[in-house]
């Protein structure tokens, strides 16, 4: 299905829900009004014209300059009951959902796909993006007493971490100075 298609559909049942959207280049995706997601999430997966029923990945990026995050949920079909749908072409799509930099909220959907409890927790531990709802959210990189998320694109580097020296490859304290 063309992501054009993809959208309508999502707009039609939805049309408070989609704020933007990019269907061209190699990179198509719906966003969506993040107070939407967990409504617009279930009818993805369970609706039989996308059956959009696998996540395959949630990348958070730091969008510093407008003052928010994001994430972007990479979703695919992946065929389930009969063996004639492993020759059709895969259906992939992609959701984008921005929240606040200050205070970063976006409903969690592990109980729609049951991958999003690691990505969420991904995600709040190295971006800061806080799920609500999210059964076990808590830190799955670093230590439970990291300060900070270490992908934001203005974190200051520690010098230490109990004792033990810490530095970039380049010996600063943050590599985009």
């Amino acid at each position: 299905m063309a992501p054009e298609e993809i959208v309508t559909i999502i707009r039609s049942r939805f049309p408070d829900a989609v704020v933007d959207s990019v269907t061209g280049g190699g990179r198509p995706y719906v966003q969506i009004a993040q107070e939407h997601w967990p409504e617009v999430a279930v009818f993805l997966r369970d609706d039989p014209r996308l059956a959009l029923n696998f996540l395959r990945s949630i990348s958070s990026l730091d969008l510093i300059a407008d003052e928010h995050l994001a994430c972007i949920y990479d979703l695919v079909h992946v065929p389930t009951d009969r063996p004639t749908e492993l020759k059709t072409k895969t259906q992939e799509f992609a959701v984008r959902v921005v929240t606040d930099r200050v205070d970063p909220v976006i409903p969690s959907v592990a109980h729609v796909w049951a991958t999003a409890d690691w990505h969420e927790r991904e995600a709040y531990d190295l971006m800061g993006v806080r799920f609500s709802g999210h059964p076990d959210l808590r830190r799955i990189l670093c230590p439970e007493d990291w300060e900070g998320h270490p992908l934001r694109k203005d974190y200051e580097f520690p010098l230490e971490y109990h004792g033990i020296p810490a530095t970039t490859e380049y010996e600063l304290t943050n590599p985009h100075h």
